[in-house]
């Protein structure tokens, strides 16, 4: 027997790499499938009246018992504005003198539209086919919110040493949710999740329950991941949202329609009026016409950001029309950086049996997506005095929606935290999106907690949410997943680059609209704009008033 001692086996350190690695090969396993199938299998619909029970067993079933091993506490909430949409409040802390991050994920989906899905597919089971992973909410957003909670209990089994023996982090056990020790682990700063039920009908009464739980949702960031990517291929961050204020015009001059031979000429015509009201607000090549809602210029850090933006063509997606809307802009600086005016239905008349009639009732629904700067208080004075102002009369403006812009200085210092862990773990430099083009309720997180918001979508254009066939691609979750986890640890290993914004010059900008004329809830189909989905051509396939 010898007696020269034998090294044991050294487990290697654990490396950045091998850390983002684990969590990206746990999204191809089977047991990852397995947890965001049982998740899509939960008719989480939160348009649907009487579906509390489905919402409040997905947050109590789902959420809960994952978060828990990874030492969060819990409490499910009343919701204030509706008793069909719980919220959860999950808290980590580690030293109330840390600082905190905020992350954030809604539960519920969009209608399912079970019969118009294709063939071999059902929204309620998850089904491969490639890259794609079928099924409603594997993209917006339950997969989304999967690939986060896998990144952070990787980073934690990690920390805790869980797993280090093969040197590859501790994929196994983020995703089956057992890593033993991960609640002990420390990171080195607190987390808080904040999840909803209720985004997809307006995220009703997120905003009254951020503000009456502001202590509890207190933080330094706020980090979440929904909506497309710019591209499949770019991973992307996005800093806030453009706001969306839906408005009608109205004409109403009388009960009944009139002969236009005996009446023409003697009678105001409404739809002539509407058609001039429309007119004089935005003309025939989309610009912006009346002063108060063309926005500020903006920052010289937003049109630097925008300017960077890759020139994405999606399979499918019409061609852009180069002269309409604002001379002078690129494409990516109207969608980003400007305002726009559009007309989203007309009604006059009969147009199924067209009458020689002069219409006594006419209107148009509109739509103002716009920009931090914009400032859209006491709107329907203002817009209805400018009618006036060009010799429009009697027409009524009503306000109906109204979300508001934000958007968090892309010179922040959280910012380029975020892009360079992204190009750390991926080789790839992130686009940087000021704000969506569309609209989410990004200003609870930015006006209400006060917080610097990062977006970090997981999914990309073509997915099809809020239509049929939605479905999320492998290898986007892969990758969201070693991004998110390179996040989380370099937060850890670097505190000061990702919680120090919010009290910095370079924070949140908003445009407020509480006086907009309308009260800035979401109504029961109101949902956000969080995907551009042009081929949902489906009934309520779109997400609403504020889409």
């Amino acid at each position: 027997m010898t007696t020269d001692s034998t090294a044991r086996d050294v487990a290697p350190e654990p490396t950045r790499h091998s850390i983002t690695r684990a969590a990206g090969e746990f999204v191809r396993t089977d047991a990852f499938f397995d947890r965001l199938a049982a998740r899509v299998a939960r008719r989480t619909e939160s348009q649907a009246d009487g579906n509390e029970a489905a919402e409040r067993a997905y947050l109590a079933e789902e959420v809960v018992p994952e978060l828990a091993s990874l030492g969060f506490e819990s409490v499910i909430h009343d919701n204030p504005e509706s008793a069909e949409h719980p919220l959860l409040i999950a808290t980590r802390t580690e030293s109330p003198d840390l600082p905190t991050v905020l992350l954030y994920g809604h539960g519920d989906v969009q209608f399912a539209h079970d019969s118009q899905w294709a063939e071999g597919l059902d929204p309620w089971v998850l089904t491969r086919d490639g890259d794609r992973l079928y099924g409603r909410g594997s993209a917006d957003n339950k997969g989304q919110h999967t690939v986060n909670s896998l990144a952070l209990a990787t980073v934690l089994e990690v920390l805790d040493g869980a797993g280090a023996g093969d040197g590859a982090g501790a994929g196994a056990g983020a995703g089956d949710g057992a890593g033993a020790g991960a609640g002990a682990a420390k990171l080195g700063y607190n987390v808080t999740i904040l999840m909803e039920t209720a985004e997809e009908a307006g995220s009703r009464g997120l905003r009254t329950f951020a503000a009456e739980h502001k202590g509890e949702l207190d933080a330094d960031l706020f980090l979440a991941s929904d909506g497309p990517r710019i591209a499949a291929e770019v991973p992307t961050l996005f800093l806030g949202s453009r706001g969306a204020l839906n408005f009608r015009l109205v004409a109403d001059d009388r009960d009944g329609d009139h002969h236009s031979g005996n009446w023409g000429g003697k009678l105001r015509n409404s739809a002539t009026v509407i058609a001039a009201a429309v007119n004089a607000l935005v003309d025939g090549n989309g610009v912006i016409r009346i002063p108060a809602l063309r926005p500020e210029a903006s920052p010289a850090s937003v049109l630097e950001a925008v300017a960077k933006l890759p020139e994405v063509v999606e399979a499918g997606s019409p061609d852009v029309d180069p002269e309409w809307g604002e001379p002078g802009l690129t494409p990516a600086e109207k969608i980003f950086a400007f305002n726009v005016i559009e007309v989203l239905a007309l009604e006059a008349g009969n147009p199924e049996q067209v009458v020689n009639a002069i219409p006594g009732k006419a209107q148009a629904h509109m739509q103002l997506r716009f920009v931090v700067g914009t400032d859209v208080s006491d709107f329907e004075n203002r817009v209805r005095t400018y009618l006036e102002g060009q010799g429009i009369h009697g027409v009524d403006v009503v306000a109906e929606h109204c979300m508001p812009a934000t958007r968090l200085d892309p010179s922040a210092r959280v910012v380029a935290a975020a892009a360079e862990s992204i190009k750390a773990t991926t080789g790839i430099d992130a686009a940087i999106e000021p704000n969506l083009g569309g609209t989410i309720p990004n200003d609870v997180f930015a006006e209400v907690l006060g917080l610097p918001t990062v977006w970090v979508p997981h999914s990309y254009p073509g997915c099809n949410q809020h239509a049929p066939n939605e479905h999320a691609l492998s290898s986007i979750l892969d990758q969201g997943a070693q991004i998110m986890a390179g996040m989380f640890w370099d937060m850890s290993a670097n505190p000061d680059d990702w919680f120090t914004s919010k009290n910095s010059d370079a924070g949140t900008d908003n445009a407020g609209t509480d006086n907009a004329g309308t009260d800035n809830a979401g109504t029961d189909d109101a949902g956000t704009d969080d995907a551009g989905t042009d081929g949902a051509g489906t009934d309520g396939a779109g997400k609403g008033a504020a889409k």
